[in-house]
């Protein structure tokens, strides 16, 4: 039992040295940069670094990456703010916080489609969550998704019991019915219907997209973005790499990111067909005849409505859409 034991210790070890993008001896050499990279177990959120995983990209660029995972993106910020993290993973509700000056983004990643306002069985409009008590992850997608289907009904977060929250507390009040509804995101949604089959979604990204876009995005902290912009740009570089690949080997990009945060293959696809990824090709087009700064702008627009900003903010000073362009 003895040497079982110190067997099972030794692979564990050797598949967590993996995982972090540390299992190469190339990670020890002369002139490599360590760095941490946060992120969060979706596919939007773990792919990127789970082809660079894979592929080896942080070694072939000098990095040696420790990968760590969060549930939401304010945390991982407030990681950056504290010295705890370099680089990481934001959705769209929480742009605000780049957009305030708490860091900078460095890649567009891929445009979302999880987010969904969900109720208990029997309630079927925004306007019937009045009065309710709903969950909600603060600056998040789920936040962002809905404040805006309560301002389209009329509604403010005053009519109805907000209820801050982080994800595995959200999941498992709603599945025993101590909230009536939540802003939340597949695919943690799926593992709600296993107990609550016949939740309700009253609302989607899609239904605001003449509106605004949902956006997500990988950042460095400023400390790393004024202090080290050589390795911004390797980062940048292995994102760039990564991203191409997403898009050309989606089947493979699936199997990394299952690989990474241990889920089954045919949930990671579901969940990867909840968003659309875009070539560095289209993404250099893009930031350079100004869509990006239209969704940035549209959803800065939103942030100053809902309370999270004072003013409007050019997008130019938080995303470093040219740093992008030249990782080439």
């Amino acid at each position: 039992m003895t040497s079982r034991r110190a067997l099972l210790g030794l692979l564990a070890g050797s598949a967590v040295a993996t995982l972090a993008g540390c299992g190469n001896d190339d990670s020890s050499t002369s002139g490599t940069a360590k760095i941490t990279f946060g992120y969060i177990g979706d596919y939007n959120g773990s792919s990127l670094p789970a082809i660079a995983n894979k592929l080896k990209l942080w070694q072939q660029h000098g990095l040696d990456a420790t990968l760590k995972v969060f549930t939401t993106g304010p945390v991982q910020i407030q990681a950056m703010q504290t010295g705890d993290l370099d680089f990481g993973y934001i959705g769209p509700g929480a742009f605000w916080l780049p957009a305030s000056g708490q860091a900078k983004i460095i890649a567009i990643n891929t445009l979302g489609g999880a987010d969904r306002v969900i109720a208990q069985p029997g309630i079927t409009s925004i306007e019937q969550l009045r009065g309710k008590k709903v969950g909600v992850p603060e600056g998040t997608s789920g936040d962002m998704i809905l404040t805006l289907a309560l301002q389209a009904a009329g509604l403010t977060n005053k009519d109805v019991q907000r209820t801050p929250m982080d994800a595995a507390t959200l999941t498992s009040a709603f599945a025993s019915k101590q909230i009536d509804g939540a802003g939340f995101w597949y695919p943690a949604i799926a593992a709600i219907k296993k107990t609550v089959p016949n939740l309700v979604e009253l609302a989607d990204d899609d239904t605001f997209k003449d509106k605004v876009q949902f956006p997500n995005a990988y950042i460095a902290g400023n400390k790393a973005v004024s202090d080290k912009p050589d390795v911004v740009k390797k980062v940048t570089q292995v994102l760039r790499e990564a991203s191409d690949y997403r898009v050309q080997h989606p089947d493979e990009a699936v199997a990394a990111v299952a690989e990474l945060t241990k889920q089954p293959a045919d949930a990671v696809k579901a969940d990867a067909a909840l968003s659309k990824a875009m070539s560095t090709q289209e993404l250099d087009q893009q930031t350079a005849d100004g869509t990006v700064a239209k969704w940035l702008t549209g959803m800065g627009d939103f942030f100053v409505s809902a309370g999270k900003l004072k003013e409007k903010v050019d997008p130019k000073t938080y995303y470093l859409g040219e740093q992008w362009t030249a990782a080439k």
